[in-house]
């Protein structure tokens, strides 16, 4: 996208109206929000409908299996934002890509919703993953467009708006996980599919008056030569993969873990592949070329950062189920009910980060320092885990407030990423990837889910002291270092700070 056709979309969005912050801030927050409160309330109990027995209203899928299934799927959900990010830039623009995943996404919840096989389970898998790939990355690079690179309030915007993504995930496990635990776990599923569809409603009705021309604009349209070639080559795709899967599916060749496996690689292989496209493209210039090298340590780091956030969803999810006093202080605790507390501490400290930075102005830590900031929390935030295990064995139920104060911590680590990451992919971008430079910001955390589904294979509540210890202990390790290379980094970007 042109710097002429940036500085049209900032002065078409009303730049006052949400405390303080373009109006248009309002209608992607309280989309997120609604987007967000129908993932996170089916991914609340979507690894327990996996590995709980059928009598028991679930799939009955052995428990190992289930958690790599769980951290595949959230792989290939931030993968595919590689396919919704290209959509955006080449084709429909970021907001009619918006509107159609949240589309994608409801119908996989309503299928979910519908009692039925693991064929069923899997279909609404497509549906959610290729919808949150147009969703996710383009609603965050519609934030992005409201400000311009010099504004001031644009950490503090990102800030507000990953407040909106986690009041929905807050709220969600508390009312889908209730009603999916104790009543009915395709009820649950339908209640995810009903905030989706809000979330539709409130997008259509406010983004003409609230957002301008932001996300209108393809950054970097297909001629009708390369339109013609790409709807060919994506139809033959389509035809090839539907054949291979017909053959090699009844006869045993593509089973689940080869499926994993294979997901696993290209976690690693297509942001890789990412990063030598846009470096090389004729279309980037010097400077965005010295941009994309201060990315590259930023990556490794969110991917680690992930990479530990992430278990909250499978290894923490089969902990608090496990492994942790559900009865206490007079009170029945669901085990879906833990996911909450991540969002729940965003929701209490995202505000005072984002005074802080804005009180700090330019004397606030480097984005490098930040990130390397979050490592720490997150390394320290397993290593607390091996302290009830150190004190109580394996075989005891651990105190559920160790639990708590372990997503307390790494909550500190996320809000020193996550909304710094999204704004920092927002400036470091060059300007014929944008969409697709977000895309590249969430392949980070699929990277990590990706590592993950072969990580989670060496939990057991006997390995419990060296799992947490060694991830805790990299996690440091690494951040130490990013933070001993956050000047030479800065340098790299040339003036984005």
């Amino acid at each position: 996208m042109s710097s002429i056709n940036r500085q049209k979309i900032v002065e078409s969005v009303p730049q006052k109206g949400f405390f303080g912050h373009p109006k248009g801030l309002f209608t992607l927050f309280f989309t997120e929000f609604w987007e967000r409160f129908s993932y996170y309330g089916m991914r609340a109990i979507l690894v327990f409908y996996m590995y709980y027995s059928v009598s028991k209203g679930g799939l009955g899928i052995d428990e190992s299996l289930a958690l790599s299934i769980m951290s595949i799927y959230g792989s290939l959900v931030y993968m595919s934002g590689v396919i919704g990010g290209w959509l955006a830039d080449r084709i429909f623009g970021t907001s009619r890509s918006v509107f159609y995943g949240g589309i994608l996404i409801m119908l996989g919840h309503i299928v979910l919703a519908i009692p039925g096989s693991i064929s069923m389970f899997f279909i609404s898998m497509v549906l959610i993953v290729l919808g949150t790939g147009l969703l996710k990355p383009n609603v965050s690079t519609v934030v992005g467009d409201m400000y311009s690179e010099q504004d001031n309030r644009r950490d503090a915007g990102f800030t507000i708006f990953v407040m909106g993504i986690n009041m929905g995930a807050f709220l969600a496990p508390l009312v889908v996980g209730t009603v999916g635990m104790n009543y009915n776990f395709h009820l649950g599923f339908g209640i995810a599919a009903v905030g989706m569809f809000f979330g539709i409603l409130l997008f259509v009705f406010t983004k003409k008056k609230n957002l301008g021309l932001a996300g209108t604009i393809v950054a970097n349209p297909l001629t009708p030569a390369e339109r013609k070639k790409t709807f060919t080559y994506i139809g033959l795709g389509v035809v090839v993969i539907a054949i291979l899967c017909a053959i090699l599916i009844p006869k045993g060749y593509l089973t689940f873990k080869g499926f994993i496996n294979l997901v696993t690689v290209l976690g690693v292989l297509i942001p890789t592949a990412y990063f030598v496209i846009m470096y090389r493209s004729p279309k980037t210039t010097d400077v965005e070329r010295s941009r994309i090298l201060a990315y590259i340590p930023l990556f490794i780091a969110s991917v680690m950062f992930w990479s530990i956030q992430e278990q909250g969803s499978t290894i923490l999810a089969n902990y608090a189920d496990k492994r942790t006093q559900l009865d206490f202080a007079g009170i029945h605790i669901s085990p879906a009910w833990f996911q909450s507390l991540n969002p729940l501490f965003i929701i209490i400290f995202a505000p005072l980060f984002a005074w802080m930075w804005v009180k700090l102005g330019k004397r606030q830590p480097s984005i490098p320092q930040k990130f390397s900031f979050s490592l720490l929390f997150a390394g320290v935030s397993f290593l607390v885990i091996l302290i009830p295990v150190y004190l109580g064995g394996a075989d005891s139920l651990v105190n559920p407030l160790w639990l708590v104060l372990s997503y307390l911590i790494c909550v500190f680590g996320e809000l020193c990423l996550s909304p710094v990451g999204l704004s920092a992919t927002t400036k470091l971008a060059p300007a014929a990837f944008q969409a697709q430079t977000m895309s590249l910001w969430f392949l980070s955390n699929a990277a990590a889910q990706a590592l993950n589904a072969q990580v989670v294979k060496f939990y057991t509540p006997e390995t419990e002291m060296t799992y947490f210890g060694v991830i805790g202990g990299v996690s440091i390790v690494l951040g130490i270092i990013l933070f001993m290379l956050a000047p030479k980094i800065q340098g790299f970007m040339k003036g984005i700070r």
